[in-house]
């Protein structure tokens, strides 16, 4: 088996009072586009610069492409491409200049494929950066993230600040120029509906934990809304893995995990129901802020849905 491209088990970090990350664990393979989700003050930035060994962990264990980030940070980030919604450059350089001027930080820059994503992105190369737009930074940001041919690309918010028609356009070209040649990509985002199409994997961070990670089409496979009558959710509450519930007139709403076996539990009950699938976006809502049980009640309930003989 591969092994994985990030891997972190236990991570903690705390500022001062504030624990930030409490207990983290992940998992990214090689070859995937992951999405990292999370609101914002989550803990996605700080969980980066740590990957980049850019900050240190307080405890638990963390590795990239094999390294640990606080005893090979050079080694990573020569090894990494990374793109920043914050990210700045000299803005008194020319396109062309800057580069240049980043080339001999990377021993395995390739010029040829940097002119090239220069052209694709329609850079003019002699305008100063301080003069172009925000799309351009961002796109301009891609070329200098991509040029050494990195075998991990971490992005960081990096579309936030675009209008929508330039966040499609960048979510195209993270597709035609990272997944078209099976680079592995871990993208940290809180614009989800944009994310969704990109995502082979998904992992939503709350709470300074994982409060789930899946494929992203397992998980919207999993998790659905399902409309029901009050006492029936009543009699089967105990039963169900729910995140979420609404009152929907004088029916309940409710967003749950497992969501076969749940049907399944319909059907044999005879409960009249109505199954509703969901987006990325609605699924994080009803992990991150649905009405949620304790994990105690949850680990109960999940055991106490068996499959069907």
């Amino acid at each position: 088996m591969n092994e994985p491209v990030i891997e972190l088990q236990s991570v903690y970090k705390s500022f001062r009072r504030t624990d930030v990350l409490r207990g983290m664990t992940l998992q990214v393979a090689r070859g995937k586009t992951f999405a990292f989700l999370g609101r914002n003050a989550s803990g996605k930035t700080t969980t980066i610069r740590m990957l980049l060994g850019l900050l240190k962990r307080d405890a638990g264990e963390i590795r990239v492409l094999g390294f640990d980030p606080q005893r090979k940070p050079l080694e990573i980030r020569r090894r990494v491409g990374y793109l920043a919604e914050d990210q700045t450059m000299y803005g008194w350089m020319r396109v062309e200049e800057i580069v240049r001027f980043v080339a001999p930080f990377y021993p395995t820059w390739d010029h040829n494929l940097a002119w090239k994503y220069l052209r694709d992105f329609e850079l003019p190369l002699r305008t100063r950066i301080k003069h172009l737009s925000k799309g351009q930074n961002v796109r301009l940001g891609l070329v200098l993230a991509l040029a050494h041919r990195p075998e991990l690309v971490i992005l960081d918010d990096p579309a936030l600040g675009l209008d929508p028609i330039m966040r499609k356009q960048f979510n195209r070209d993270l597709i035609t120029h990272l997944q078209g040649e099976g680079r592995t990509v871990f993208y940290s985002s809180h614009l989800l509906y944009e994310v969704e199409p990109v995502a082979d994997e998904v992992a939503i961070l709350d709470g300074g934990r994982i409060v789930r990670q899946a494929e992203t089409e397992s998980l919207r496979r999993d998790v659905k809304q399902i409309i029901l009558g009050r006492e029936a959710l009543a009699a089967i509450r105990g039963q169900l893995s729910i995140l979420d519930e609404r009152t929907d007139a004088d029916r309940m709403a409710v967003t749950l995990e497992r969501a076969d076996r749940a049907v399944e539990l319909l059907g044999r009950e005879g409960i009249e129901h109505r199954v509703v699938d969901l987006n990325l976006d609605e699924i994080f809502e009803a992990y991150v802020v649905g009405c949620r049980v304790d994990e105690t009640s949850s680990a109960k309930r999940q055991a106490e849905i068996q499959p069907v003989e």
